[in-house]
């Protein structure tokens, strides 16, 4: 065995998996992190330190070309794997690990690919159509009098003295001469400039900040950034575009990937059905690991796999370490303390459940509270609808928030991202 054999085996053991998952296929994305735990693989965070690209589901044609763009992002060796379902993701993976030691695949695959990422259409596109260039045709550049430099008579000049200058010579109606009526101020249309509605200041693909107004009237920039819909510990599916000065979301819009159309009749059978203490055991992870907990959340994955399985048994230990843990944690505490506080006239404008009551940390102790009541407790579990906010109430509830806090805002609430409206409107 070469050298070159020998580090991609290695490389191999330690494989990075960037997860795409289409909505409605929250059990292949279960399944699928379940296998890389036990091959020692780990989630990827961005399309650069990824090694293996793995869509999982059926998605609709928005997030197939949201995945092309990531695998275009990704640098080599790279290896991509479509998970149609569950029951694929150990022969998807294996897959994977064969490709990934293919060196004559990846050697091809540097040949092939494009040198650059590609940009869409929709980004770095100058609009020149609402910048009328026809109006530089009025101006009269013939009216500009350049006679007025032959009158200059360089030999009188006297540099020690100014006096032989002589500025007689020297046309100064040549200024007049230069029609400035006839240049056509209105055939430039400034209004494109005004708001570079007519320029997409996007060079390279990349959004540059333009001016908005702030709270106290003074101009600032205002900065475009999408978040989603390919996020770790994030909805499926969703995309929050927010508006940012500086640090601060002064405007946000939501939409979901595809549509809920497209989500729902993807949606993968379940025989028999993903309990619904699972699910929630899987947002409190995402809530832990956004948090920085990752013993607690490294619990929490573990309590989902075992309800998954139908373990129960071990499914009760885990939560119940998870209980002392969470309510023991003064991290926790520091951390999600102040993160979205909600009152009861919040919930009674935005049209959410009492759940949601109080901040972060207090939304992490009742989901923690409400699955000890039904893994240890012997509770009925409530329905993966009860109490979930609609997505279309995200842009009111994050608007003020600073952005580092807006990914730990949205796992504390319970989410569903699926409905027949494709998109809100502003907040």
């Amino acid at each position: 065995m070469g050298l070159t054999r020998i580090l991609a085996h290695l490389a191999v053991n330690s494989a990075r998996v960037l997860i795409v998952e289409a909505p409605g296929h929250w059990l292949t994305r279960v399944e699928l992190e379940q296998q890389m735990l036990l091959r020692g693989w780990c989630a990827a965070w961005t399309p650069a330190d990824a090694d293996v690209l793995a869509v999982c589901g059926v998605p609709g044609p928005e997030l197939v070309e949201l995945a092309q763009r990531l695998w275009e992002q990704m640098p080599g060796p790279r290896v991509r794997v479509d998970v149609a379902s569950s029951a694929v993701v150990g022969s998807a993976l294996e897959d994977a690990a064969a490709l990934l030691l293919d060196t004559p695949y990846h050697r091809a695959d540097a040949r092939e690919r494009a040198q650059e990422p590609r940009i869409p259409e929709d980004h770095g596109q100058m609009g020149h159509e609402g910048m009328d260039h026809g109006g530089h045709e009025g101006m009269n550049h013939e009216g500009m009098d350049h006679g007025g430099h032959e009158g200059m008579n360089h030999e009188g000049m006297d540099h020690g003295g100014h006096e032989g200058m002589n500025h007689e010579g020297m046309d100064r109606g040549g200024h007049e001469g230069m029609n400035h009526e006839a240049m056509d101020h209105e055939g430039m249309d400034h209004a494109g400039h005004g708001g570079h509605g007519g320029m997409d200041m996007a060079p390279a693909g990349i959004a540059l900040a333009q001016g908005g107004q702030d709270r106290d009237g003074l101009e600032m920039d205002v900065l475009h950034l999408p978040l989603g819909p390919v996020l770790p510990f994030w909805p499926a599916g969703l995309v929050l575009c927010c508006s940012l000065q500086g640090d601060v979301v002064v405007d946000a819009a939501a939409s979901v990937v595809d549509g809920a159309g497209q989500a729902a009749g993807s949606k993968e059978p379940q025989a028999p059905p993903v309990p619904a203490s699972a699910v929630r055991c899987d947002g409190v992870m995402a809530l832990l690991a956004l948090a920085g907990a990752d013993d607690a959340a490294a619990r929490a994955r573990r309590a989902r796999d075992a309800l998954v399985r139908g373990d129960q048994g071990a499914a009760r230990d885990v939560v119940e370490r998870l209980h002392r843990t969470v309510r023991r944690s003064w991290l926790l505490r520091w951390s999600l303390r102040g993160v979205l506080v909600l009152d009861p006239s919040d919930l009674a404008r935005h049209g959410l459940p009492e759940g949601c009551r109080g901040d972060a940390h207090d939304r992490l102790s009742s989901m923690v509270e409400g699955l000890r009541s039904e893994v240890c407790g012997g509770a009925v579990p409530a329905a993966v609808e009860s109490g979930a906010v609609p997505w279309e109430r995200m842009p009111h509830l994050v608007t003020g928030l600073e952005l580092a806090t807006v990914r730990l805002a949205v796992a504390s609430l319970n989410l569903e991202p699926f409905s027949t409206v494709q998109e809100t409107g502003h907040a």
